[in-house]
């Protein structure tokens, strides 16, 4: 298969495009890293006005989380969760730049941290504070633990919380060590729950005029992932055994190798799949009570795996996928990272955007939400570090004597 990208030319005509589902909502984006960010990248991209607020001269960290990166101050990590945004520099722990944050939160709907609980409260930038001149606000805290229990002022990271969460216990073979997930699924999953809640939270708002704080963990949005896992240990109170790449309640449904050890996934989630799979491997394990049913072959999973896995050396991969395939048996090949961006269906569904048009090295990922009447736009690449600190603190009147001055005293840059 060829791993040539097509970047798609995933560009807007602003000037025609539909109303975004966001806009003429305004975001002040205090958080920093992956989870909060990936959260107002998602608000943006459905037509928020998203500021982020950085640190002066430094930015946010990831900024430098290179190599890669397309520029001096943007990283490929960076750029993942931060387009169609503004870059804002201010010195949040000085009194002149948290009366600018102030100003900016006075003219917001939403305000999204990722702060230890308590960290901006010094700063009379909690929701507490804030929402006495706004009580339209919503304040979307991101944290690793939580507002509250005996582990709030915990720090949170996203390797640490798969080990806790139980989700590094279910992951990896079974005879290795626990495995994270290869991306930090935690603080992605978590950005998620994030947007959700601040979407919630602007509906409420339509009914009842008020804003609300929204508290999203990064712990419980990895114990809500663990899903019919966690329910497996609900049910049973037995501690789930880590499986590799095999299903803890369908079998057979995990990894198999053709001929040359070439990887593939099987998928069969009912016994008429099975059926048919015998049928396809010419032998009548249907009809023996060991492997009936789908509890029958739970129970039986090594035993019958391991002749699977002997008629599936017979023949290479692609006979397999192409013979499952026909029968209607899911599956597919493993795919790595440039292969599955080059699928054909990738390209048509636009999930690589180019911003060279704009002026910009940046390729990205692109959303994965389709609306038919506020579709997601990519209108700009991600800033350049305080590429907007100028002309926001002019729409809030500074004229360039004040900016002049606040750069002079360390406040912005």
């Amino acid at each position: 298969m060829s791993t040539t990208l097509q970047p798609s030319n995933a560009q807007v005509d602003i000037d025609n495009a539909p109303q975004a589902a966001l806009q003429g909502i305004k975001v002040l984006d205090l958080s920093r890293v992956l989870a909060g960010p990936s959260c107002t990248q998602v608000l943006a991209d459905l037509g928020a006005e998203v500021i982020k607020v950085e640190r002066p001269g430094i930015g946010d960290e990831t900024r430098h989380w290179a190599p890669p990166k397309f520029s001096d101050d943007t990283s490929a990590y960076y750029a993942t969760i931060n387009r169609n945004k503004k870059s804002l520099t201010v010195d949040i722990t000085k009194p002149a730049g948290q009366v600018i944050i102030k100003q900016l939160i006075a003219d917001s709907d939403i305000v999204v941290e990722n702060f230890k609980v308590g960290g901006l409260k010094k700063y009379g930038l909690d929701y507490d504070s804030l929402k006495q001149d706004n009580p339209r606000l919503i304040y979307a805290s991101l944290t690793g633990f939580g507002q509250t229990g005996p582990d709030a002022k915990r720090p949170g990271y996203d390797y640490i919380i798969q080990g806790l969460s139980g989700l590094m216990s279910i992951t990896g073979p079974s005879d290795g060590e626990p495995h994270k997930v290869g991306v930090a699924v935690v603080d992605l999953f978590a950005g998620l729950q994030l947007t959700i809640g601040i979407q919630a939270a602007l509906l409420a708002r339509q009914h009842n005029g008020l804003g609300q704080h929204v508290d999203v963990a990064l712990l419980d949005s990895a114990l809500a992932m663990l899903a019919n896992v966690g329910m497996n240990h609900l049910a049973s109170g037995t501690v789930p055994p880590r499986l590799g790449n095999q299903h803890p309640n369908i079998v057979p449904y995990q990894v198999f190798a053709g001929q040359s050890e070439e990887h593939f996934i099987l998928a069969c989630g009912n016994d008429s799949q099975f059926a048919k799979l015998c049928e396809v491997l010419g032998v009548d394990w249907h009809t023996d009570i060991r492997f009936m049913t789908n509890p029958a072959r739970v129970a039986e999973r090594e035993l019958l795996c391991d002749e699977l896995a002997k008629k599936f050396a017979e023949h290479p991969r692609a006979y397999w996928l192409e013979v499952l395939d026909q029968v209607g048996i899911p599956c597919g090949a493993i795919h790595n990272i440039a292969e599955a961006l080059a699928m054909p269906q990738a390209q048509a569904r636009e999930m690589i955007v180019d911003f060279a048009a704009q002026g910009s090295p940046v390729k990205a990922l692109g959303s994965p939400i389709k609306l038919s009447g506020s579709p997601v736009t990519y209108r700009t690449p991600p800033p350049k570090l305080s590429e907007h600190t100028d002309s926001t603190l002019a729409d809030l009147g500074y004229d360039s004597e004040m900016i002049a001055k606040l750069k002079a005293d360390g406040i912005i840059v």
